[in-house]
């Protein structure tokens, strides 16, 4: 059993945050990370910035190129004697448990796997054999450097979400987070560091000899001689983010905000304890909305008694808009069958309903506050009355709420609230469909271009079978599990 290191205050990123956080008294310094290259940079530069120690907690890390950059900066890191703990959950190491066991064989580098599959060569086996464990993930995503900054937010670890793809490429959104909040998530990595359900890598992996060592350093070699590798690298140069945070010119804002979690312990829960579940406090923290609601959620599944919540919100004159990925955009369609049969009522209630184009028209260098305008959602955030946010891992939907486990920061910030309401109100029309509803009850879809207006009848960019087969998952009593 370990615990987050306390004597940091010595450190590089200690002395860099010292002044700025001794000049704002219990109030956490937050900058916002939408664009995917800063999102990278900061975690690489951080990494590259540590001292003492780095704890590292994602429900995905690929072996792409992020990945690997990634995993040789803790490597790097471990090298030069600081300590790394790695959390990751294993629902998604398929092909890495050869990396995994090289990077755990450093003295100063542990790994642990969280919920673990038990049959490594035949993974469906352990889901087979444990459905109802297995089924339960940790969807929780930090970076902590020596116990002074923190980067927290629905990035995990891959080409997709740091703007290095090919393919898809995910608009999303972390913060960078430095004070009192630091300190809330290093708690938060403890718990689930030192919880059942994180076992060990070395008693799981078989034991990594010499040369995975040496092929581990040459997969970092190679990766960083590969052309669309020089390529990123050379992008994220222009990115100054970290050099502006050690040099005290990174503008941040100074506020109120708390880490909110599920306790570890929902993974083995079988009694549906509502105290451990994140769900409640967040709530609580954002208050009820007087005035406005906005959310931003790639899996929006609210079901009955979510449906009735959002209802009686429209129906008393708070403006509710929610953006999600549309039928043609979502990876997921059995997800999107859960919120299909919820958007007559939610509209007939007054709710404003955003579905992501798959392919939006504006140009990939078109950047705001809150990412791409062509990339296909994964940000998690929702902010109300123009005070408060809230950016993490949690999806509005049964898995976040009962199954996984998730963390993000409620945060007192108009920024940030503000700064989501506008693009609700500028960008959200010109980069998704809006969802309306005839006098007949019937759904129509429209879509806004400088051109104008054209409506659809039925989900655009959607074949007839793709649609067919979400009607019938509608039908199904599957909703609870997606």
């Amino acid at each position: 059993m370990t615990h987050v290191l306390d004597d940091t205050d010595d450190t590089r990123l200690g002395r860099a945050v010292a002044p700025p956080v001794s000049a704002h008294p219990g109030e956490a310094g937050i900058h916002a990370l939408a664009h995917p290259h800063d999102a990278f940079a900061a975690r690489a530069l951080l990494a590259d910035a540590a001292d003492k120690a780095i704890d590292a907690q994602y429900y995905m890390w690929h072996g792409d190129i992020t990945g690997t950059l990634l995993f040789e900066k803790l490597w790097r890191a471990a090298e030069r004697g600081v300590r790394v703990r790695l959390l990751v959950d294993d629902n998604n190491t398929a092909g890495l448990d050869g990396t995994l066991a090289a990077l755990d064989s450093h003295p100063n580098l542990e790994v642990r796997l969280y919920n673990p599959l038990t049959h490594r060569r035949v993974r469906a086996l352990s889901y087979a054999l444990s459905p109802r464990r297995m089924n339960r993930r940790m969807h929780n995503k930090s970076l902590t450097v020596d116990n002074q900054a923190t980067v927290v937010g629905g990035r995990n670890v891959g080409d997709e979400y740091f703007g290095a793809s090919q393919g898809m490429v995910f608009t999303d959104l972390d913060v960078l987070g430095l004070g009192p909040v630091v300190r809330e998530v290093s708690t938060e990595f403890d718990r689930y560091w030192n919880s059942p359900s994180a076992v060990p890598a070395a008693g799981l992996l078989p034991e990594a000899s010499a040369e995975d060592v040496r092929r581990l350093e040459s997969r970092f070699a190679s990766i960083r001689s590969d052309p669309e590798a020089e390529e990123y690298l050379r992008a994220l140069r222009e990115r100054r983010l970290v050099k502006q945070l050690l040099e005290g010119r990174l503008t941040l804002e100074w506020t109120q905000a708390q880490v909110v979690s599920d306790d570890p312990a929902k993974t083995l829960d079988t009694e549906r304890r509502n105290d451990l579940l994140l769900l409640p406090r967040m709530l609580e923290l954002m208050e009820r909305p007087l005035k406005t609601m906005d959310l931003v959620s790639p899996y929006f599944v609210p079901m009955e008694d979510g449906t009735a919540i959002f209802q009686e919100l429209a129906r008393s004159g708070v403006r509710v808009r929610v953006l999600t990925n549309s039928l043609a955009a979502t990876d997921v369609s059995a997800v999107h069958a859960g919120y299909a049969k919820r958007r007559e009522a939610l509209l007939e209630a007054g709710v404003q309903l955003f579905e992501l184009q798959r392919a939006p028209g504006a140009a990939e260098g078109d950047r705001g506050l809150w990412g791409s305008s062509s990339a296909s959602l994964h940000a998690k955030t929702f902010a109300v009355d123009g005070a408060r946010a809230f950016v993490g891992s949690f999806n509005f939907d049964p898995r976040s709420a009962r199954l996984n486990t998730e963390m993000g920061v409620v945060i007192e910030s108009p920024a940030l609230a503000r700064g989501l309401a506008e693009w609700f109100d500028t960008r959200v029309p010109l980069l998704a469909y809006e969802v309306k509803r005839t006098g007949d009850g019937d759904l129509y879809w429209v879509e806004r271009t400088e051109s104008g207006e054209k409506r659809y009848d039925t989900e655009p960019g959607a074949g007839f079978f793709l649609r067919s087969w979400v009607g019938f998952l509608s039908l199904l009593p599957i909703e609870r599990e997606l």
